[in-house]
């Protein structure tokens, strides 16, 4: 059976792919516990008090696998153009690899080693099509792509900090990656965005839990980090000018913006910016005071603000659209300094 009303296409990829995600996820921790994978905090940059088991990414990338798979074969899409869906298999393939070792091994790797699968993991993208396509030389944009998706990949992997937020953040952006390539017809992104954000979405009464507890480790924040990183680059983003090309920063503009944040701050004091510490937008909301609930409450709020102006600038004339982007810096470099200010322990 073929269904060729896309919308309907959409529509069951994300159904079945919570739904896919919501019966894993507690296989998956019976799994975890069964083989001791838990997150135990006895690092100081841990930020939960309890072991947790891990393997919710599990969940998460087999759920988006599966629908994927049965999607791709209901869909009326000449299979041709569903080709970077290979790609972000096979890639994806690696960086759950990469997340489970890192999940598994006492100590986790060395940021080299994370990096060389991650650069590893890139050039698949590059291969089947999925890169930068509007800067040149050429040798540039295949350059900016390896760094564009490798820090799309680590941001999610630094804000996966406190339940719900990396997994909702997840579901806002790829939810506005599908509603921006609609019109355009970005075929491969419109059936991933929505597939990948079902699969976020079973996961989070999980993570969000207080009997049934489970993280998406390093498995699941790099695994939706990359596949996010894939989406951002698989389609147009405006007809009418050039400037909607940096839209997909603002979707993506809360994880960016708190690893740009913590990388800032780390130098300052003199500190590697690829060793973990509790210096997250997050986490400094927490210390004036703020819930839990409510910073992701925020954060979430943030995202989709974000990803408004996002949309909003590859629809507008070209200059309110560099006014939009320009009014986002200066609110983020106000909210920067004063988050700045908050002393961590």
């Amino acid at each position: 059976m073929k269904i060729r009303d896309y919308n309907i296409l959409y529509s069951v990829g994300l159904l079945l792919a919570t739904v896919l995600s919501f019966i894993l996820s507690p296989i998956f921790r019976w799994i975890a516990l069964r083989y001791r994978i838990i997150d135990h905090p006895t690092s100081p940059v841990k930020t939960h008090l309890n072991p947790t088991p891990y393997l919710g990414g599990c969940a998460i990338a087999l759920s988006f696998i599966t629908t994927l798979t049965i999607v791709r074969s209901l869909s009326t899409y000449p299979l041709g153009s569903l080709r970077p869906i290979q790609g972000i298999f096979y890639g994806g393939f690696l960086i759950l690899l990469l997340g489970l070792v890192d999940d598994i091994v006492t100590g986790g790797l060395s940021f080299r080693e994370k990096f060389a699968v991650q650069f590893a993991a890139s050039a698949v993208l590059i291969f089947y099509g999925i890169q930068i396509n509007f800067i040149h030389p050429r040798w540039m944009a295949l350059f900016l792509t390896l760094v564009w998706i490798t820090g799309v990949m680590n941001s999610l992997n630094i804000i996966d900090i406190m339940d719900g937020l990396a997994s909702g953040i997840t579901v806002v952006a790829s939810l506005a990656f599908l509603f921006i390539s609609l019109p355009t017809e970005g075929i491969y992104v419109n059936i991933t965005s929505a597939v990948l954000a079902g699969a976020c979405l079973g996961f989070i009464p999980f993570n969000l839990s207080k009997t049934r507890k489970m993280f998406m480790g390093d498995t699941g924040s790099l695994f939706i980090g990359y596949v996010l990183a894939a989406l951002s680059m698989g389609t147009q983003y405006s007809t009418e000018h050039n400037a909607g090309v940096i839209a997909p920063i603002l979707i993506l503009g809360v994880p960016l913006y708190d690893t740009f944040f913590v990388m800032l701050i780390r130098m300052r004091k003199g500190r590697s910016p690829f060793l973990g510490s509790k210096d997250h937008f997050a986490l400094r909301l927490e210390k004036m005071g703020y819930s839990r609930l409510q910073i992701v409450a925020i954060a979430l709020t943030a995202s989709l603000t974000l990803s408004f102006c996002a949309w909003l600038t590859t629809r507008i004339w070209f200059w309110y659209a560099v006014g939009v982007y320009g009014v986002v810096f200066v609110v983020c470099w106000l909210i920067g300094s004063w988050l700045a200010k908050v002393q961590i322990d």
